[in-house]
């Protein structure tokens, strides 16, 4: 009997070329000279590595200096080495680890997916990963996770410093409203955009509401920001935004440890600034449009926060559109003289010029999360098991002994501080050295006090992410767990769901998890 092995890709690069063609890539993400360094140590590694093998053909060595991993269109290098890739110049790509490559889950699927389906495979060192063996993605996905947590964490070191500058009102906006631009680091008004300002305030004085105002602007062909079409969201929006008197309330929304934007409810210190910037429109006349808008929304019955959708159902509230960002609702369609449960987007209810996404069925979303279950259920040995060990050593390895040492130095500086008070009383002290000294120790007592803070915090959000993965193990492991969509697995395991498409969902786990999957039918 004859027997038939199927070839793969690289196997097949092995038999029709007497070498594969091996490209290195190499990232340090700023440009001092210790990660200069390490860059030229990587590159020497690589050419020594790659030149080493005898079925392998040098085929470059690609690198970006000083340049975050965060994004992949911010790296030249990068994207040349793809652009080599599809030119037919690279066979395989070796790199340090999924960190060097991308620190964003879904530009690293994205880049590996595209590459495969050229033939082109890359081999993670440190992970010891090669794209080419991989029976699933579900693997690469979850060291991805990681390398977007160690982003994350590199992120928090600088909120500190970030949050000072909202207090003193130093905070420079990158990205102004509509009507202003940022030059130099302040904000500027733009003339003609002002003019489209002052007239939607105008109108709304006059009685009109968002949609009147919306189509107007619309019918006279007067551009929207990226030359969108005006929506009535976008015109009460513009009408509520304090920028347009002058004024600023900083943190208005904030980044997750899973980069998802949320609106601050009060999770975040807010700070507002007064005359911040030149204004568009009088104090008067903003406070007589906040006026007519509350007494519309409350004519309409509507609250003058943000329409929410009554969460009657599990999946209420947790379907976010990847266009617009609006949650999809609930609705009975019709199709043949036939009923069935749908989940549109209410931007596109709304606006459909602003919103192109349609609906998807409710039983193609739980379909498609009962497949990411079997995925994760027939892999969590290798994956979930793996995931929840380096959580908790992680954990293990907190820096306790820097608490500890806040703490011993916090005693300190409270019992200095007591002795000053004493000196003082005593008249040992004059009042303005007293004040000095006092104010010294009370800083650094301050600034200690916020680094506790965020060690403990920090702690604590890395406990409860072990105990979720531990919980989404437990229960795939179950001898009970027969693989199908319930309700109380949905909702215990699931923060939200983002429709990328209606072939494509990501399920963002409460376990700091991002699975994308193509949807079910």
């Amino acid at each position: 009997m004859k027997k038939i092995t199927k070839i793969n890709e690289l196997e097949r690069s092995l038999l029709s070329k007497t070498k594969i063609r091996v490209a290195a890539y190499a990232r340090v993400s700023t440009d001092s000279d210790e990660q200069l360094v390490s860059l030229k140590a990587q590159r020497e590694h690589y050419e020594t590595y790659i030149k080493s093998n005898s079925e392998w053909e040098f085929a470059g060595l690609y690198y970006d200096e000083g340049i975050s991993g965060t994004k992949k269109e911010k790296r030249p290098e990068l994207l040349r080495m793809i652009r080599d890739c599809e030119n037919g110049k690279i066979d395989f790509i070796v790199t340090k680890s999924i960190s060097r490559f991308a620190r964003n889950t879904m530009d690293c699927l994205e880049l590996v997916r595209s590459l495969m389906d050229i033939g082109v495979y890359i081999y993670f060192e440190k992970e010891n990963l090669n794209t080419g063996d991989m029976e699933s993605e579900l693997m690469l996905s979850i060291l991805s996770g990681f390398a977007e947590e160690e982003s994350a964490s590199i992120s928090q070191n600088t909120s500190w410093s970030i949050n000072k500058k909202f207090q003193n009102g130093s905070y420079i906006i990158g990205s102004p409203p509509y009507g202003y631009a940022n030059v130099n680091g302040e904000m500027v008004i733009v003339p003609e955009e002002a003019e489209v300002i002052k007239r939607i305030f105008a109108e709304c004085l006059s009685g009109k509401g968002g949609s009147i105002i919306a189509k107007g602007l619309n019918r006279d062909k007067i551009p929207a920001r990226r030359g969108n079409h005006w929506s009535p969201g976008t015109v009460i929006e513009m009408l509520r935004n304090e920028k347009h008197k002058g004024d600023v309330l900083f943190q208005k929304t904030y980044t997750d440890s899973n980069f998802n934007r949320h609106i601050n409810n009060g999770e975040k210190d807010q700070f507002y600034c007064k005359n911040h910037h030149e204004p568009i429109i009088s104090r008067e006349v903003f406070s007589k449009a906040q006026k007519l808008i509350a007494e519309r929304a409350k004519n309409c019955n509507k609250s003058i926060a943000k329409n929410t959708y009554q969460n009657r159902y599990v999946l209420s509230g947790k379907i976010i559109c990847g266009e617009c960002e609006s949650t999809f609702r609930r609705k009975t369609n019709y199709s043949a003289g036939r009923s069935y449960i749908a989940w549109s987007c209410i931007g596109h209810i709304e606006d459909k010029n602003s919103c192109s996404m349609l609906f998807i069925r409710d039983g193609e979303i739980k379909a498609t999360f009962a497949t990411m279950m079997n995925k994760l259920a027939y892999s969590r040995k290798v994956i979930l098991g793996p995931l929840y060990d380096a959580i908790s050593k992680n954990q293990e390895e907190c820096d306790l002994e820097r608490i500890d040492a806040i703490d011993k130095r916090m005693e300190q500086l409270t019992e200095e501080r007591n002795t000053l008070i004493g000196l003082m009383t005593k008249g040992f002290l004059e009042p303005a050295l007293f004040s000095k000294e006092r104010n010294s120790l009370d800083g650094e007592i301050k600034k200690l006090t916020t680094e506790k803070t965020n060690l403990v915090m920090s702690f604590t959000s890395g406990t409860s992410r072990a105990d979720e993965v531990k919980a989404l193990l437990e229960y795939v492991s179950k001898d009970k767990f027969d693989g199908n969509y319930t309700d109380e697995a949905f909702e215990k395991f699931v923060e939200n769901i983002i429709v990328n498409s209606r072939d494509e969902l990501t399920f963002k786990l409460k376990c700091g998890l991002s699975l994308k999957e193509r949807v079910v039918r």
